[in-house]
């Protein structure tokens, strides 16, 4: 049998896929946000040693070696076993940056452990203080080093957003589930989906190649690659 197509009564509900692109987007960039303050705070916790940097590298290991399925149900129903109850945003918004924040670390520390101990050694003998040392030796040079990994590393949290639809955060997989449960449609509806993550993914690569032109004027003025 000849399959035909018919989009019309998926389009119908676009309203509802819009909704869910906006959910997915706000997910996905306080997630961004918040995992890259934590992981960030992390790798400089892991070059500077101790126990701090112990309790690092047993998170990192912990969240890496887990699926984010299993993350978001321990968080979830865990809370809510111990009396927590928090709404599905909150709970998704939690997991997303507890997982984004380990692979941050791992990025981030790499890009700190590729900064040449001279460099460092010239900021102290400048009489920089260890704030400035960090911002303008370790940190901005480090990030400029990883900026493609991290881009990349935040497109696919945004990918990854569609998983906590298991536990009824209302982002755009959760809105194509609920659209094809009712028009029976599902070929439509995830082709559209497929459509709408690829648009939402340029959308987010654009938004960091513009942000790279911000916070890294060297490479602007050398008209080299950002992202």
């Amino acid at each position: 049998m000849a399959m035909e197509l018919d989009f019309s009564s998926v389009l119908d509900q676009w309203p509802l896929f819009l909704d869910g692109a906006e959910l997915t987007l706000e997910l996905s960039l306080l997630a961004t946000a918040a995992g890259f303050v934590a992981g960030t705070a992390c790798a400089i916790a892991m070059r500077r040693g101790g126990w701090v940097a112990r309790l690092c590298n047993v998170y990192i290991e912990a969240i890496r070696n887990t699926p984010l399925l299993v993350q978001i149900f321990l968080m979830y129903f865990g809370l809510a076993s111990l009396g927590v109850h928090l709404s599905a945003f909150v709970v998704a918004s939690i997991s997303l940056t507890v997982n984004v924040a380990a692979y941050t670390a791992e990025i981030m520390r790499a890009g700190l452990e590729a900064i040449p101990a001279g460099q460092i050694e010239a900021g102290e003998c400048l009489g920089l203080s260890r704030a400035q040392l960090y911002r303008h030796v370790l940190l901005l040079p480090a990030m400029e080093r990883v900026y493609p990994s991290l881009a990349s590393q935040f497109v696919l949290l945004m990918l990854a957003s569609s998983v906590t639809s298991q536990i009824s955060a209302e982002e755009l997989t959760a809105v194509a589930n609920h659209v094809q449960s009712e028009n029976f449609r599902p070929f439509e509806t995830f082709i559209l989906l497929a459509v709408l993550y690829i648009v939402l993914s340029l959308i987010m690569r654009l938004g960091f190649a513009g942000l790279a032109y911000v916070i890294f004027p060297r490479r602007r003025r050398l008209g080299t690659s950002l992202a």
